[in-house]
């Protein structure tokens, strides 16, 4: 819970100790935690960012550990903001991109360079990837990756991380379900390379050096071609873009656990948010990678969460006790 939070061992065990025994001094709870008095004073620091410590009403200039049932609600409630404030961030990002690459495709302006046919697509690919110098930011949406898209990357990607290219993938969370892809982004962990997954993405997308980038001319419809990037105010944007989508991502290797308010998974909360936006179940279940069916046991099981009889009233419920 409180690692959660984004606090340290160090600094959890502190304010454990502070509950257990809230008379204790700074010099106290190191000698209890086995601490040094300066690490202390680090951890307390951590917690008043959090607003878990509050000054004590008693003696003047210590401090005194706040309930949990007080402070951890109010601080899951604050990076649940925080969460939400970065999704609309990414969201508006998302749609600007889109009409930005767009309009540059109408326009070719000489900065850019259609591609027909994934054959021209992939030789792009791999001369990008030849040319990659520090980073490669990748967005791969899609429950799962093509066999042939994984072979390649796999031929590419080890030169890159050979020559100490640094390597950051997004993938949707419904990959985690397919052994192929899941076992090659282990592959890329194993290498020292980033790997996160989110529930829904922005379009597909590669950045090599934050000074190119491939992107789909119509993201609804890949085989419509790619676009080439180079002009640095499109490359700056989706390189934002991209930095927005990871910045709500939770690393390969640990599943993002559910709201303990709730219950609810990163997916589930997602596929509420889809629904109640009046998508249906095939259009919500493509924005997250997932099949109509499993987006019909997510609302089977929310709706035994919520004792709804109908999915409006499971809506109606959710957004009732703040689950939207």
């Amino acid at each position: 819970m409180l690692e959660t939070l984004g606090l340290t061992t160090e600094t959890t065990t502190v304010y454990r100790a502070m509950l257990d025994r809230p008379d204790h001094d700074v010099a106290d709870l190191a000698a209890q935690c086995g601490l040094t008095v300066t690490q202390v004073h680090a951890c307390l620091d951590e917690l008043g960012h959090l607003m878990l410590v509050r000054a004590s009403a008693e003696h003047p200039g210590q401090l005194r550990a706040v309930s949990p049932d007080i402070g951890l609600t109010n601080a899951l409630a604050r990076q649940e903001a925080d969460l939400a404030a970065r999704q609309a961030r990414l969201a508006t990002a998302r749609a600007a991109v889109t009409r930005m690459v767009a309009e540059h495709a109408e326009t070719r302006a000489g900065q850019g360079e259609r591609l027909m046919g994934m054959d021209a697509i992939q030789a792009r690919l791999d001369l990008m990837g030849a040319q990659a110098g520090t980073e490669v930011l990748g967005v791969h949406p899609g429950p799962q990756q093509r066999p042939e898209d994984v072979a390649a990357g796999l031929r590419a990607n080890a030169d890159a991380i050979a020559r100490g290219v640094r390597i950051k993938s997004l993938y949707q969370d419904a990959t985690r379900n397919d052994p192929h892809t899941t076992a090659y982004a282990h592959w890329l962990v194993s290498l020292g390379s980033e790997v996160r997954t989110a529930p829904t993405l922005p379009q597909r997308l590669v950045i090599v050096d934050r000074t190119q980038a491939l992107v789909p001319i119509d993201p609804a419809d890949t085989r419509q071609g790619a676009l080439h990037v180079t002009q640095p105010g499109i490359v700056d944007a989706l390189t934002s873009l991209f930095e927005h989508a990871w910045a709500t991502a939770v690393p390969l290797g640990s599943r993002s656990p559910n709201d303990p308010s709730t219950g609810l998974t990163p997916t589930e909360r997602e596929l509420l948010r889809l629904l109640g936006t009046g998508l249906t179940d095939a259009a919500a279940g493509q924005r997250l990678g997932l099949s109509t069916r499993t987006v019909s046991r997510h609302m089977t099981a929310i709706m035994e969460r919520l004792n709804a009889t109908s999915r409006f009233e499971a809506g109606l419920k959710a957004a009732q006790q703040g689950w939207l």
